[in-house]
């Protein structure tokens, strides 16, 4: 609960928090205002997922920056060293300031969601199953992209260096992961595609995507081929699931094994 307060208090006096959860309310409000003309029944719809594809882009580098940034402070405030050399090692001091940054993340994200479903509710018939899968997407989203961005905060020796790191994390993401796979589609056969689909959901993004698409009933599975059946061997939340579990653990023993208790070493 410390960590907790300790997070809350310095992200009112900060800007790094205000500002992200501003660019989101301001893009949802713009996605709002463009997509009043669509109709009473369906355009709920259509709005999530245009909504979903713009903040996509937005969600993960602010919560990387949020996260790295929060753990870098601590080095460069002297903070972590007197943390460290008081109660806690490196690893309890992690896992409570990573709880502190998802309450002080989530809780304002998700109170301004409810505002929003009430604005959305004059505009639009409401589908609270499709909502709750949206607001659960961006959720998982959030968490992953923070942890991540607590390790490179971990391991930063400066600012800089956060900021290229960040950047190369939102860019293999959004780029290259995939581009990557596409250059093995070409080999992939129905003994290797299980394989492929584990690698291909290891990107956040996709098993994201998939989870909400296929939760809204944007897209069915009801007629696959032998090949489609074979890559999406499991359910899309489980491969969230999975995907959550995964990036956990790998960001938060990268931090463990790399961490710097200091910046500019």
């Amino acid at each position: 609960m410390h960590y907790i307060w300790k997070e809350w208090k310095e992200n009112i006096r900060g800007k790094g928090l205000w500002l992200a959860l501003s660019i989101v309310v301001l893009l949802m409000i713009s996605i709002l205002f463009r997509s009043t003309s669509l109709s009473f029944d369906k355009g709920f719809y259509v709005l999530l997922i245009n909504l979903f594809d713009t903040i996509i882009y937005f969600i993960p580098i602010l919560c990387l920056f949020i996260g790295a940034f929060s753990i870098f402070q601590e080095k460069e405030q002297k903070t972590l060293i007197m943390l460290l050399t008081k109660k806690d090692n490196f690893m309890s001091f992690l896992l409570k300031k990573s709880l502190g940054l998802y309450v002080v993340v989530l809780v304002p994200l998700l109170v301004w969601f409810f505002l929003y479903l009430l604005l959305l509710k004059f505009n639009f018939q409401l589908d609270m199953k499709s909502y709750f899968i949206f607001v659960a997407a961006i959720v998982v989203l959030s968490v992953t992209f923070l942890q991540i961005g607590a390790a490179i905060g971990s391991f930063s020796r400066s600012r800089m260096q956060i900021i290229g790191y960040t950047i190369l994390v939102w860019f293999y993401f959004f780029f290259l992961h995939d581009f990557i796979l596409l250059s093995f589609l070409s080999d992939v056969t129905y003994e290797s595609v299980k394989l492929f689909s584990g690698i291909y959901f290891l990107n956040p993004l996709q098993s994201v995507r998939m989870f909400l698409e296929t939760g809204m009933e944007v897209y069915s599975f009801g007629h696959m081929s032998r090949l489609l059946q074979a890559f999406m061997w499991t359910k899309p939340v489980f491969f969230l699931l999975g995907n959550l579990l995964v990036w956990l653990a790998v960001s938060i023993g990268t931090a463990l094994v790399f961490h710097r208790k200091e910046g500019f070493e």
